[in-house]
């Protein structure tokens, strides 16, 4: 039978079948970020770069320890990302309406173009996988994964969405 055609067994909970799932997750992750390592690469970015520009974009005017909780990267690691993409003019910051100490971030013009056209590279593939799989498929698939989130941390994923048009 074909991977994309087999169902899980009813033991689901068993190792292989779960062994089964860690290699999809993995494999289906690696394939689908290489759909933009080559336009990231040709601007001499990285998946950190995409991963900044990609929450900024969600949320603009985000502030720098928001973006740090979300991605989960030391403040260093967080100021290089940074200060290349504001070099480079894809990324402004500005202080903060009500605590001038904060730093609110935005993509610029470039850097929103930038980050609809890798968006572009990956909404292509998730529309054929989806597409193939179905509304139930794509249902259990996102509550699989917010099964990984732990609960206290779900409320900050929510509140990217609130900002969908």
């Amino acid at each position: 039978m074909a991977a994309s055609n087999q169902s899980a067994s009813a033991q689901f909970l068993r190792e292989p079948e779960l062994r089964r799932g860690m290699e999809l997750l993995y494999f289906g992750n690696s394939h689908l970020v290489r759909s933009i390592d080559r336009g990231l690469a040709a601007q001499g970015l990285g998946r950190a770069h995409h991963r900044a520009l990609y929450f900024m974009a969600r949320k603009p005017d985000m502030t720098v320890s928001e973006l740090l909780s979300l991605l989960a990267i030391t403040k260093q690691s967080l100021g290089r990302v940074l200060n290349e993409l504001a070099s480079r003019d894809l990324v402004e910051t500005r202080p903060g309406d009500r605590d001038r100490r904060q730093r609110l971030l935005r993509l610029t013009p470039t850097g929103a173009k930038m980050e609809a056209e890798l968006f572009d590279a990956l909404r292509e593939k998730l529309s054929k996988a989806y597409a193939r799989a179905g509304q139930q498929a794509v249902t259990g698939f996102w509550t699989v994964l917010e099964g990984f989130i732990p609960e206290q941390e779900r409320a900050r994923i929510e509140d990217l969405r609130s900002h969908d048009g």
